[in-house]
């Protein structure tokens, strides 16, 4: 666990999975088979759950044990210009360098982003499950997790939850990038 105190750690982890989830209080509780003020108690941080409790509310939120007791850190994975693995054609003048796979059902929205400096775009989080792609074409952006951004430049790959909030800056005139929303 974290240096947080491990009620605190676990008081998060329900909060943040039963608002992913979409779930009420008294909804997980019942579906957990646990007494809504236990569950009120366990997200404010005053309870002391069992194991057995921990994985009921598991269960119940579609999640395994551990994301309640240790949650996973954010992936984010960087590929700079020119670091990823390249695939060369014998035919052409032809370089193709896989950025990133669709997982198994998964679906993909496609956006050109067409970005000026200014205010940044503070994006909310968007459904449980999103994961967002992006790779500067023109400029440098500033984009990622709200809480870590990444300065990025042409030809740079970034890939982070859109789950959570995150944002986009453009750090110069004219710079342009695509952006690929993947839904799980």
């Amino acid at each position: 666990m974290s240096n947080t105190a491990p009620l605190d750690v676990i008081a998060a982890s329900l909060r943040r999975e039963r608002d992913r989830a979409g779930l009420s209080l008294s909804e997980l509780a019942k579906r957990a088979g646990i007494a809504k003020s236990t569950l009120s108690q366990l997200e404010s941080g005053s309870g002391n759950p069992s194991v057995e409790t921990l994985w009921s509310l598991g269960v119940a939120l579609g999640v395994p044990f551990s994301r309640l007791v240790d949650p996973p850190v954010p992936r984010v994975h960087l590929i700079r210009a020119g670091e990823g693995p390249v695939v060369h054609s014998e035919r052409a003048h032809y370089a193709a360098s896989l950025l990133a796979s669709c997982p198994p059902g998964a679906r993909r929205d496609i956006y050109w982003l067409a970005l000026e400096p200014g205010a940044a775009r503070e994006s909310e989080p968007h459904m449980p499950g999103t994961v967002e792609h992006i790779i500067v074409c023109t400029g440098r952006v500033r984009a990622g997790l709200m809480d870590s951004p990444v300065d990025l430049g042409p030809g740079d790959y970034l890939l982070y939850p859109g789950d959570l909030p995150h944002i986009c800056l453009a750090l110069e005139a004219g710079s342009t990038a695509t952006l690929v929303m993947e839904h799980i």
